[in-house]
């Protein structure tokens, strides 16, 4: 019998179905609480440097966008940044990398004492990333789409002066409609051929992922970003996942057509963010290969971490600037 990674995200035909996120509070300037106060009457949080604490995974495609979009915008100083360890066990996130196991701002040696902090009676997964009040050591929000444009939007009077427009007004309403489809077919679609329990869910997944793989390829073949000259978000939330394609999805969740370096346009587009500041920097691919190899018991079994593939490539010229 064929056992679901996770089970409460599987369907009766065998599709992985991700959960909602449960936190869906915003920081913003419109808040109507005073500095130091909780969420207004629309879970809305005060603006605060210094209040906020992002916590992430490196292994995490999810978290990593977060970490890169706080770093090109400047907010390092601004918003704190707590990291847990690639190995999740039933306990979830830990703080494992943090002298004696704790988070030192937070003091909580696994995320999910936040999580509970925040609802006692939560049961599903604990996610990253998460935007944690150190205040109330209560989580404010792990809604990770909004998050990240929130950083874009919300927190614009603390951008370092140079900072990219990562959200520009005049194009939001093609991005979004873009990564929309970005999300279903490729950063959930490769979770959705992994985690699929039926031969016909992980067909479906399988088959949507190249095809768009395909039509963004042909996208990038005449711009060097998704949306023209200049990196966008969009970017961002693509790179995350094909930073960790030959090394996890392509072998891992079976997503094994061809290898990311098999397919010219994308394999030279995400070496060109790879080596732009703020994006391969904050790549771990140790990390990465350790927490899909090592913790999805179900799809591997004996938890054996690859050797490969060759990352020598990811440094080579890409001739897309």
């Amino acid at each position: 019998m064929t056992r679901a990674q996770f089970s409460a995200e599987t369907t009766g035909t065998g599709e992985f179905v991700r959960q909602p996120n449960r936190f869906t509070g915003r920081v913003t300037p419109h808040s109507t609480s005073p500095p130091g106060g909780g969420p207004d009457d629309q879970d809305r949080w005060p603006l605060e440097a210094g209040r906020y604490r992002l916590i992430w995974c490196r292994a995490c495609p999810w978290a990593h966008r977060a970490r890169i979009v706080r770093g090109l915008l400047g907010l390092a100083d601004v918003i704190s940044l707590g990291t847990v360890d690639p190995i999740r066990d039933e306990r979830g996130w830990a703080f494992a990398l943090d002298p004696d196991g704790f988070d030192p701002m937070l003091n909580i040696s696994f995320l999910s004492e936040a999580y509970l902090a925040t609802d006692p009676d939560y049961l599903g997964r604990v996610t990253v990333p998460a935007l944690v009040d150190t205040l109330t050591g209560r989580v404010v929000t792990n809604d990770y789409p909004q998050l990240t444009l929130d950083f874009s939007t919300e927190w614009r009077r603390f951008h370092k002066p140079d900072a990219p427009d990562l959200y520009p007004v005049e194009l939001r309403p093609e991005m979004d409609a873009l990564m929309a489809e970005i999300h279903r077919d490729v950063n959930n679609g490769v979770y959705r051929c992994g985690f699929a329990t039926s031969q016909e869910a992980y067909d479906e997944a399988y088959l949507a992922l190249f095809a768009r793989l395909d039509a963004l390829s042909e996208r990038l073949a005449g711009r060097r970003y998704l949306m023209g000259d200049t990196i966008t978000e969009a970017d961002v939330r693509l790179f995350t996942t094909l930073v960790r394609f030959d090394v996890a999805y392509h072998g891992h969740f079976k997503c094994n057509r061809q290898k990311l370096a098999e397919m010219p346009v994308l394999w030279a587009y995400a070496r060109d963010l790879f080596q732009t500041p703020g994006f391969g920097d904050t790549v771990d691919f140790d990390h990465i290969k350790r927490h899909y190899y090592g913790t999805h018991r179900e799809i591997n079994p004996t938890g054996i971490v690859p050797l490969g593939p060759d990352l020598s490539g990811w440094t080579t010229p890409h001739g897309r600037g």
